[in-house]
């Protein structure tokens, strides 16, 4: 520990964000940096616990106090190369993850945990600008050959490691660029695309192959590609939204959120939308369901969109601001949290039930609601409506598409519908092919998905050639 003393003499400082009336106008990432200076300081704050529950607050299990300590000593190529050692894409985790490493801090017994997200990106941010994340070229070749189904965050950790391992590794992904729901899903103000494209141009160079446009299970047979590879990771995700079954639902206005998301990132990564029609919240009053960061990006969209009201509904009731640190430290506590987007202007309410959606002319008006008790049941006297032209569901994702690849081979699924294979190995029902990602295990974070796919790798490298080097 660099500074016995540092969590007593400083303050936690978080970076801020851009004024809003500012960052509405774009769709730029837009928080602002501390700066050397200031992430030093907070740096000294980590206190090298005895017991770092740190450790295992983040899924990758960061070395956290190590690479705290090494930027206070301002040994920041030694810190970079300490974050990479658990983490392929820190800048990914550095600004979309939740952080429950926080939450987890000592410190945050008292609310002031170490900013340890904010360092995080403050170490890979300056490896990249210093020049010393390099590509790193395995020095010899296995003849092994792996296909990767799926370019998101599981995907890519999982190429990377078996790449640098020396296999030759194919990664396909259905979309003309890679990231997944990372780049079709989070909108450019939290994470910039030029991001992941940096990752995939070091990847490339290390020797990773990536066929875009390739729909396997579609237009690409899972059979003909296992036949012509030593073995197979699907890390497709968890596509499959949770619908809303009420009447109305099929009318003209109502959309899953990931459609409305997709089509304005592609827009911003100049593709074109598709086939479909445009879904805009341009002078609407946006009603979003749901609220998760999903629904939180949607509303953060739709203002950028200039909408003319935006309104979030949640059936959980509302969380408390302060939970019981006795009962929930060091777990992720359910709290009420308020996202960037919301502070940005948006109506919330909670407990509330959508009963039917309404509309005239085929078109979405306004939806009808009821409040609802702690076990989800109408309260009598309670229905109310609220206006909407543009009502998106983000009330989550229920289980990978099953039709394609899954249903091709038979894939044996877990009661919830995720392709069934254990943790240690991540082995299928079917010899040769692996599962990984949120199409293992659910939706989850993007922290959760570079774990899969670090740990899928290191299992489908002892396979093939008998032992491994690879870290789990």
């Amino acid at each position: 520990m660099g500074k016995p003393t540092g969590f007593l003499e400083i303050e936690r400082l978080e970076r801020s964000y851009a004024p809003v009336e500012e960052r509405i106008g774009h769709y730029s990432e837009f928080l602002q940096d501390l700066g050397e200076s200031d992430t030093v300081k907070q740096a000294s704050r980590c206190m090298d616990c005895g017991i770092p529950f740190c450790h295992t607050g983040c899924p990758v299990n960061n070395q956290i106090p190590d690479w705290n300590d090494l930027v206070y000593q301002n040994d920041w190529e030694e810190a970079c190369i300490n974050l990479h050692s658990t983490n392929n894409f820190p800048e990914f985790t550095g600004r979309i993850c939740p952080a429950p490493c926080e939450e987890s801090c000592t410190l945050n017994i008292d609310d002031s945990p170490v900013t340890i997200r904010t360092i995080e990106c403050a170490i890979v941010d300056k490896g990249f600008s210093e020049g010393w994340i390099k590509p790193q070229i395995a020095p010899n070749k296995s003849g092994k050959k792996v296909a990767i189904i799926g370019a998101g965050p599981a995907g890519l950790a999982a190429a990377q490691q078996l790449a640098r391992t020396g296999h030759d590794v194919h990664l396909y992904e259905k979309n003309k660029k890679p990231g997944g729901l990372m780049r079709y899903g989070i909108p450019d103000f939290k994470l910039d695309k030029h991001i992941i494209d940096r990752r995939a141009d070091q990847m490339s160079a290390e020797g990773v192959t990536f066929h875009y446009g390739s729909h396997i299970g579609g237009d690409v047979k899972l059979a003909d590609l296992q036949a012509d590879h030593d073995a197979v990771l699907l890390t497709g995700g968890s596509e499959m939204p949770r619908d809303l079954p009420v009447e109305g639902r099929d009318l003209n206005g109502a959309h899953y959120a990931m459609e409305f998301l997709t089509q304005q990132n592609r827009r911003n990564g100049d593709e074109p939308i598709g086939p479909v029609d445009p879904i805009l919240a341009t002078g609407k009053h946006v009603l979003v369901i749901g609220g998760g960061d999903t629904g939180s990006d949607c509303i953060g969209t739709s203002i950028r969109q200039k909408a003319a009201k935006v309104t979030q509904l949640e059936i959980m009731p509302k969380p408390p601001e302060h939970p019981n640190k006795g009962l929930t430290w060091p777990d992720w506590p359910n709290r009420l949290r308020t996202s960037s987007s919301q502070q940005e202007g948006v109506t919330r309410d909670f407990s509330v039930m959508t009963t039917k959606i309404n509309g005239e002319d085929g078109r979405v008006t306004s939806i009808s609601c009821v409040r609802v008790d702690n076990k989800f049941q109408p309260i009598e006297g309670t229905q109310f409506e609220l206006k909407a032209d543009l009502v998106l569901l983000a009330m989550g994702f229920v289980h990978p598409v099953h039709e394609g690849m899954i249903a091709e081979l038979g894939l044996e699924k877990d009661p919830r519908g995720n392709v069934s294979a254990n943790e240690m190995d991540y082995a299928t029902s079917v010899d040769g092919i692996y599962a990984a990602g949120d199409m293992r295990r659910g939706q989850s974070l993007v922290v959760w998905a570079i774990r899969e796919g670090r740990q899928a790798a290191h299992a489908i490298d002892k396979y093939l050639m008998g032992k491994t080097l690879l870290p789990r």
